[in-house]
C-alpha cells in the first residue's frame, strides 16, 4: 500500500477532482497503475457518489477496477455554507486499516491514502450492492446477522481495554479524539436536534402531532441526553460511528462494512445499536414496498436482527476466553486464582445491550426527524400513507429508549417490532 507522502504529491494544494481530472492525479501512483493499467488515457471515470459528504469515483482500467473516494471541505448534503474539515480521510483511512486487522475480510483493502488531498483509493466490491437498497427490493443475504454482529464484537474487543494493551489503546484513543467535527455531526443530529424544532431538521408534516409529543416528553429527552453523555465519555472502543444499512455492501452470499469516517472511540453498544435500528425501519417500512402479504420477508428482517446479537455475544464471549489480554477483568483476578469470569462477562454483555438500546431508539427518531432520512421512509411518494410507517417508527424507538433497561434480549425487542408493526398512527 502507498501511503500519502510516498510520492511527494500530498504537496500540492487540495483539489476536488472530477472525471478529467482524477486520471492525472493518479497516474504516478503504482498502487493504482498495477491495478488499473500503466496509461490514464485508458481508464473510464464514474462518480457516483450518492451519500451525504463525499465524491466516489469507480476507475475502471484495463486490468481492473478500484474505487476512489475524496472528501469535500463541506457537507456534500448542504453546501459550502457548512464547512467540514478535509482529515476525515484520515480517520476512514486509520479506521479502515485497524478493522481490516480486527475483522479481516470485512472491509474493502485501501490500495493508496492521499493525506494531502484527503483521497483513499481501495477495493471495488462487485457485484455487491448497498444493503438498503437490497432490503427495498426484497432481497437476502445468507449469512449477514452473522457476519455483522462478528464484526461488531471483534471490532469491539480487540479496540478495547479488555484487548489491547494501555499504551496503544491510549494512543489510538487520543488520535481518534481529534474527529472533532464528525462527532459533533452525531452528538447534534443524532442527540439533540430530533428534539427540538432544530433549523436543520425536517419531518413529514403528518407527524405533526407525535413530533409534539415526543418533543413534549421530558423523560424521553432526558434518556436521549443520557445516551449522549455515553457517547460522548465513554471510549470503550474503535467504533465504525456510522454503521446503518447504507454502509454495508451485500451479494446474496458476502456481506462488507464501508464508509468508517466517523470513526471514534465511544461505547460498545453503539455500532451494533444504530444498525439493529436501521434493521427495524426497514422492517417496519416493509409494506410500502412489497405487492401482497410481506409478513414473510419482514420475518427475515427480524431474524436477521436475532442473528446479529447471537453472533455478537458468541463471538464477544469466545474473544473473553482467548484474548482478554488487556488491563480489564484480567486472569490475575480471576482464571489465575481458580474464579470463573462468565458473570463478568454476562454483566459486559448486559450492559452492552442496554447501551445498544438506547442508540437504537434514538437513530430511529433522527432518521425521521433530524437532517438526514432513510431511504425506507422517503421513497414511499405518498406522505399521508408514509406518516404511518413513520409514526410507528417514532413510537417504537421512543418505546425502546425509555425501556432500554427491561427488554432483556432480542426476543422481547422483536416481540416489540411487531407490536409496534400492528399498530395504526393515531
Amino acid at each position: 500500500m502507498n501511503n500519502s507522502g510516498s510520492d511527494g504529491r500530498d504537496k500540492l494544494d487540495y483539489q476536488a477532482l472530477d472525471n478529467q481530472t482524477l486520471p492525472q492525479r493518479l497516474a504516478g501512483v503504482a498502487a493504482v497503475t498495477t491495478r488499473l493499467g500503466a496509461n490514464p488515457d485508458e481508464w473510464k471515470v464514474r462518480e457516483v457518489g450518492d451519500g451525504n459528504l463525499n465524491l466516489v469515483f469507480i476507475v475502471t482500467g484495463p486490468q481492473g477496477t478500484v474505487i476512489v473516494k475524496q472528501a469535500l471541505p463541506y457537507v456534500r448534503l448542504v453546501g459550502d455554507s457548512w464547512p467540514l474539515p478535509l482529515k476525515r480521510a484520515f480517520f476512514e483511512y486509520n479506521a479502515l486499516t485497524r478493522q481490516a486487522a480486527r475483522d479481516p475480510g470485512r472491509v474493502p483493502e485501501v490500495f493508496h491514502f492521499d493525506e494531502g488531498q484527503a483521497l483513499i483509493v481501495m477495493e471495488f466490491l462487485t457485484p455487491h450492492e448497498i444493503l438498503r437498497g437490497r432490503l427495498i427490493a426484497g432481497k437476502q443475504t445468507s449469512g449477514l446477522g452473522d457476519a455483522l454482529g462478528r464484526f461488531c464484537a471483534r471490532t469491539a474487543f480487540r479496540g478495547s481495554d479488555l484487548c489491547m494493551k494501555t499504551a496503544a489503546k491510549k494512543a489510538d484513543t487520543a488520535l481518534f479524539l481529534d474527529n472533532v467535527a464528525l462527532c459533533d455531526i452525531t452528538e447534534s443530529l443524532v442527540f439533540t436536534d430530533p428534539y427540538f424544532d432544530a433549523e436543520m431538521n425536517n419531518h413529514n408534516p403528518h407527524l405533526d402531532p407525535i413530533v409534539a409529543a415526543l418533543r413534549g416528553d421530558v423523560a424521553l429527552k432526558t434518556a436521549a441526553q443520557q445516551m449522549l453523555a455515553k457517547f460522548a465519555n465513554n471510549a470503550e472502543t474503535l467504533c465504525h460511528g456510522d454503521l446503518h444499512t447504507g454502509s454495508v455492501m451485500c451479494t446474496d452470499d458476502d456481506t462488507r462494512v464501508i464508509d468508517p469516517e466517523f470513526g471514534f472511540y465511544g461505547p460498545m453498544g453503539f455500532d451494533i445499536g444504530m444498525l439493529i435500528s436501521n434493521f427495524l425501519m426497514a422492517y417496519l417500512s416493509q409494506p410500502a414496498h412489497r405487492n401482497g402479504d410481506p409478513s414473510a420477508y419482514q420475518e427475515w428482517i427480524l431474524s436477521v436482527v436475532d442473528d446479529i446479537w447471537r453472533s455478537f455475544s458468541d463471538e464477544f464471549s469466545k474473544l473473553w476466553e482467548n484474548e482478554r489480554t488487556g488491563i480489564l477483568f484480567p486472569a490475575s483476578l480471576f482464571e489465575d486464582q481458580g474464579h470463573s469470569a462468565s458473570e463478568a462477562l454476562a454483566t459486559r454483555l448486559a450492559a452492552i445491550w442496554s447501551d445498544a438500546l438506547g442508540f437504537c431508539g434514538i437513530e430511529q427518531h433522527r432518521r425521521t426527524l433530524s437532517l438526514a432520512h432513510n431511504a425506507d421512509f422517503e421513497t414511499i411518494e405518498n406522505a399521508e400513507s408514509r406518516a404511518k410507517f413513520e409514526a410507528r417508527n417514532l413510537r417504537l424507538g421512543a418505546h425502546i429508549l425509555l425501556n432500554r433497561a427491561t427488554i432483556a434480549g432480542p426476543a422481547a425487542l422483536l416481540d416489540a417490532a411487531r407490536d409496534f408493526n400492528r399498530k395504526d398512527a393515531s
